[in-house]
């Protein structure tokens, strides 16, 4: 462990510490002396979130969705790449600890999605669950909101799509394959690593690399469409991996696949940085000068276009890997598209895209 870091990782963690807030002027650091034994177990905290609406859109060129919903923020998997750790910020937290062990619940998400969707100002499209977090988080199988969302859709004939890494989303295959019938659902499942001991330490309440392959075998066998997100490739860690993860996805079940490079906007950066400190640290400056090479000489450049894959030689040989391998494996072939055709509002309206 770094000196200049003396604090010990905690079991089941992603970060041990939460960077300072870019939005605040206070900050509190733990004292480095007292023991591990004495310190207070960062259990999770559950927050009701009283937002009144629910989707939201987003104008980046870069993502396939206008639309996502997301019933939580803040995320127990605690994996320490998570982009979506800042937004934490936004409500006076730390991206650290804070976002892994305070989870905002939206416990009203599917009566909103409900008003949202009756509204004649809703156009048929669409939605990505979740866009950030990730809505079958450990969280879900006490709040069910996910899944109540789902019945919703399932009301409506609403598309959506899901991303997740977590094999409780097999829980609503029953949904799912209903809503599959009238092409309105689709799943992805993102696979950072099939190394299990790493997966254990870099997403560490998330379902492990085997959980995650029999989901997409169960779902695909239960007619749903599956793709495979190998998401984040991390340069000097996993990017090698990249061939076996699309292979074994395949043979799952997967009809699609892509990918996105490790991103580190803001104290992400810090958490990440910490974790190779922790558990890789002989492996910390390769990773680095490859996301270098990726960022022109940065860490991480948030500019559209370049954010998710990067740019020079580096990223043009992941791309050409990433291609070649999806092919031998067969992915890619087909679309997973989605119909807004047999949308309808409750007492039997149904809307047409054609």
């Amino acid at each position: 462990m770094d000196p200049a870091h003396p604090l010990a990782p905690i079991p089941g963690r992603g970060a041990h510490t939460n960077p300072p807030n870019r939005f605040e002027r206070l900050h509190v650091e733990p004292d480095p002396d007292v023991e591990p034994e004495e310190r207070p177990h960062p259990r999770t905290q559950f927050f009701v979130d009283g937002t009144a609406s629910l989707l939201t859109e987003n104008d980046s060129p870069d993502l396939p969705y206008t639309v996502g919903l997301n019933p939580y923020r803040g995320c127990e998997h605690g994996c320490a790449y998570c982009f979506a750790r800042p937004y934490h910020e936004y409500l006076g937290w730390s991206s650290g600890l804070d976002f892994e062990t305070k989870i905002m619940v939206k416990t009203r998400a599917p009566a909103i999605l409900r008003e949202e969707l009756s509204s004649p100002r809703w156009k048929p499209q669409s939605i990505s669950m979740s866009g950030a977090t990730d809505c079958y988080q450990p969280a879900e199988r006490q709040f069910r909101l996910a899944r109540a969302c789902l019945e919703v859709c399932a009301e409506f004939r609403q598309p959506i799509s899901i991303i997740t890494k977590n094999a409780l989303v097999t829980r609503d295959i029953d949904l799912l394959a209903d809503l599959a019938r009238d092409q309105c659902s689709a799943v992805y499942v993102s696979v950072t690593t099939l190394n299990t001991e790493l997966a254990g330490k870099l997403e560490p309440r998330a379902s492990r690399p085997a959980a995650r392959l029999r989901a997409i075998r169960e779902l695909s066998a239960a007619g749903i469409p599956v793709g495979v997100m190998v998401s984040p490739v991390i340069p000097g860690l996993t990017d090698h991996e990249m061939p076996a993860i699309l292979a074994a996805a395949a043979e799952a079940g997967a009809r699609r696949a892509s990918y996105i490079i490790l991103r580190l906007p803001h104290a992400v950066k810090d958490v990440f940085l910490q974790w190779l400190d922790d558990h890789a640290p002989g492996k910390k400056a390769r990773v680095i000068d490859r996301l270098r090479d990726l960022r022109g000489g940065k860490l991480y450049d948030a500019t559209w276009g370049k954010r998710l894959k990067g740019e020079g030689i580096f990223a043009d040989q992941i791309a050409e890997l990433f291609q070649v391998t999806a092919r031998r494996a067969g992915l890619n072939n087909d679309r997973l598209s989605l119909s807004s055709e047999k949308f309808r509002r409750p007492g039997g309206q149904q809307l047409s895209l054609f």
